[in-house]
């Protein structure tokens, strides 16, 4: 935009169409979320391969940790034009990964382009490559949320590190791996669970169009797996295909982790950008009314 450069805006996310356009206004670069690299994925091959993408250098993701395998899909399909970041509206640090990058260190966020990156326990300590914890900025922009002191100090430890709220961890390259948000850990028998991993294996079955994964009341472990489940069509929502994902989950994943149950929804309530308002789904189950969209 402060170049000049034509800008071709969506007003609702229609997969096909964005490929449509790519072709049509001969766009060079684009940014996305990985919601909208799932449903185009998810179109039929020809449907997917009639547009000329040729114009297409650089697309651009970030918002959502993108799963593996929808991430190298796009790199089959696309080439190594994918370049993800990491970051907040905060602006109090930023990570960059190009493909070249990523599939070295698959799965990876990238390292750090503003601030230094820190992994900490729950003691406050610095930990080790490998090791996750909650991720830290230094060195990065100061910041403060509008007239919300205590959400702000919140935000900063002892050493003045800042955080989004996110919990990861660094290889020994210095790359950024990111496991879920730290409000969304599922605390299941005492054990943690990170919904991120169980809803990047649920998005990757033919029959899921989206997918979140929350904690719900349970009387025996305090809290359950529960998955919500958007179908590719609503008419195969049902306890057939609840069976067949539940079944899916337990071939990947370890027991704790596969959901006790599935909800399916037509649609899951994201913003047009494609950010997730798990916060609306999770107290749906718990019976809270006056909570934040976060």
């Amino acid at each position: 935009m402060a170049r000049g450069a034509t800008s071709v805006v969506m007003e609702r996310f229609d997969a096909a169409h964005s490929l449509a356009l790519i072709e049509r206004h001969r766009v060079t670069h684009s940014q996305w979320v990985p919601s909208m690299f799932v449903r185009m994925l998810k179109l039929p091959e020809a449907e997917r391969t009639r547009y000329d993408l040729s114009s297409h250098v650089t697309a651009i993701h970030a918002a959502a940790p993108c799963p593996i395998p929808v991430k190298q899909a796009m790199i089959d399909w696309w080439g190594p034009i994918l370049l993800e970041y990491y970051g907040g509206t905060e602006s109090n640090g930023l990570t960059l990964i190009n493909t070249g990058e990523w599939l070295q260190h698959r799965g990876s966020v990238g390292r750090p382009v503003v601030g230094m990156l820190h992994i900490v326990g729950e003691d406050g300590a610095d930990l080790p490559p490998g090791e996750t914890g909650t991720v830290y900025f230094s060195d990065g922009p100061p910041f403060e949320y509008f007239n919300d002191p205590e959400r702000t100090a919140e935000a900063y430890n002892e050493r003045g590190w800042s955080t989004l709220g996110d919990i990861g961890y660094l290889d020994g390259d210095g790359y950024l791996y990111l496991t879920d948000r730290r409000s969304f850990t599922i605390i299941s028998g005492g054990v943690n669970i990170y919904p991120q991993e169980i809803e990047n294996l649920l998005i990757t079955h033919p029959k899921v169009a989206d997918v979140a994964v929350v904690g719900v009341p349970s009387e025996e472990f305090g809290e359950e797996v529960k998955a919500v489940v958007q179908p590719l069509a609503m008419t195969d929502a049902g306890d057939a295909l609840a069976g067949d994902l539940i079944a899916f989950a337990r071939q990947h994943l370890a027991a704790i982790k596969v959901p006790r149950s599935i909800d399916f929804m037509e649609a899951l309530p994201r913003h047009p950008t494609g950010k997730l308002y798990k916060r609306l789904l999770k107290d749906r189950y718990w019976g809270r009314r006056d909570s934040r969209i976060v």
